[in-house]
Formats: C-alpha cells, structure tokens, sequence
C-alpha cells in the first residue's frame, strides 16, 4: 500500500496519565472538586468523539454545559501535553522513520482541535507525517475523516492502524484494511492485519 494513516491514542503513544491529571484539574476548576480521573477512566472512553465523552462523564448537565467543561479539559491537557508528552511505544520513532522511507504517513484521530499538534510538540515527531485531521476541526466522522485525507492528499491505496471498534469501524467505513494495534487498548470484533508491538509493521508492509 502507499500510505498508512493511524490513530493516535493506543496506537502512537499512551497518554492517559498526562489527560487523567490534565481533565481531574480542569473539572475541579468547573466545580466539580470531588472529581478524580484515574489512567483507567480514561482509557475506558479513548477513540470515542467528545460530545459522547461528555454525555458519558456529565449526563446530569446541558449540552451548552457539557461543551464548557470539555473546552476547560481540552485547553488543559494540551497545555500538560506540551509540557510533558506522554509515554510512546516502544521503538515508535525508529519505526516511524523507517517507515517514512517507503511509504506516506498520516494521522486521523477522534481528539479536540488542537490535540495532534501538541503530541507533536511534546516529542518533535510532526516531520514523519504529512497531513492530519480530527473531528475538532471538521465536526466529521473518523471514518469521513479518513476520506477526507486520502481525497485531500491524493493517496490511493492506505491501511489505518487503531486499536478499538471505533478504529474499524472508521476503517471500514472509508474502505481500507484495518490493523489491530493488540498491544493498545481496546479489542475491535475483526480485523484484517494483527500486530503485538508497532515494529511489526515494519515486516507488515
């Protein structure tokens, strides 16, 4: 294939504590002072779409409110983000590099306007990929975002690599393959290709 476009959490890095602290702040500023997010809730709810976080998190509020919340958690976690990253996997970088060599590199990821930029800014990775997008930006489907970049970049033959049902589902919906990241955090009901670590993708394709 010519590219190969990826989701970002469970499947680049492992962010989880970064966002658990970053969101237990920013909800206690909203009012919510009892409020604590552990690694474990929030990688319960990574891969689905803001609005349906927030309905999950804060059904009892409006949607006006739940927005509210979300932007403080966002502006939070980018800033946490930026300033201490998060985990990679392992050998990401050297794949990635690897990788680069032979075939074009995208991210599609179901994160806030904003998200994907400051992973870049936390480990300098921005130069492996050429073009990235999130429904933050265009209010779309990980699937219509998928579309989105293979008709914004041209690219003709692409697998997406995720870890979770959303991812492919998102997969499916633009009529790629899908790879499961098993080393990730969700477990998807099928799959086209299996890796264990994010080097195999280097014996892969």
């Amino acid at each position: 294939m010519e590219s190969i476009i990826f989701d970002l959490d469970g499947t680049l890095w492992d962010s989880r504590q970064t966002i658990a602290e970053a969101w237990t702040t920013a909800v206690q500023e909203q009012g919510y002072e009892e409020r604590v997010f552990t690694k474990d809730d929030i990688g319960s709810i990574m891969g689905l779409q803001i609005p349906v976080i927030a309905e999950r998190l804060f059904p009892m509020e409006t949607l006006e409110r739940r927005k509210e919340i979300m932007d403080a958690c966002a502006r939070e976690d980018q800033q946490m983000i930026r300033e201490q990253g998060g985990v990679l996997f392992p050998k990401l970088e050297e794949t990635l590099k690897e990788l680069k060599k032979t075939h074009r590199l995208f991210i599609v990821s179901n994160c806030e306007d904003g998200y994907i930029e400051a992973f870049y800014a936390a480990h300098g990775l921005e130069a492996y990929f050429e073009d990235f997008e999130n429904p933050g930006r265009t209010g779309l489907s990980k699937g219509e975002n998928i579309q989105l970049i293979m008709e914004r970049n041209s690219i003709s033959s692409a697998i997406y690599v995720g870890d979770t049902q959303g991812d492919l589902d998102a997969a499916r919906h633009a009529g790629i393959p899908f790879v499961f990241a098993a080393y990730g955090f969700g477990e998807p009901e099928a799959y086209d290709y299996k890796i264990e670590a994010f080097d195999q993708l280097l014996i892969l394709t």
